[in-house]
């Protein structure tokens, strides 16, 4: 029903740059939330930053101040630019967002992740 797909991971090095992508498709008839999420090695799956409806952003303190969460509200797409990167943010990060699918109702949907390598 919704299809979410993440790409921009890579390898960089620390005070570097990336930007992540999300692109969600599907039977969607409206987005209400689209966040970034990430995951470490041994750690628990973590909110990175989300952006409501309404245009609202929220980021963990870890990454305020160096990550933008942004969006193309008509192609629904969601963005994370990734700046002054560090050993720590590395992980795999992952896309969810809440829609509402045509006939369906609402429900959330995770992409499969794309990694992010940041070397010291």
């Amino acid at each position: 029903q919704v299809q979410v797909v993440e790409s921009g991971g890579g390898l960089v090095q620390t005070g570097g740059s990336l930007r992540l992508t999300c692109a969600a498709s599907g039977r969607i008839s409206s987005i209400n939330i689209m966040a970034w999420y990430r995951q470490s090695a041994g750690e628990q799956r973590e909110l990175v930053a989300d952006l409501s409806r309404t245009g609202g952003t929220s980021y963990a303190d870890s990454v305020k101040g160096r990550f933008t969460i942004s969006r193309d509200i008509a192609k629904n797409m969601v963005y994370l630019q990734m700046n002054g990167l560090k050993p720590d943010d590395t992980a795999l990060y992952y896309c969810r967002i809440w829609a509402t699918v045509a006939g369906v109702g609402s429900s959330d949907y995770w992409g499969q992740g794309t990694q992010v390598t940041v070397s010291s």
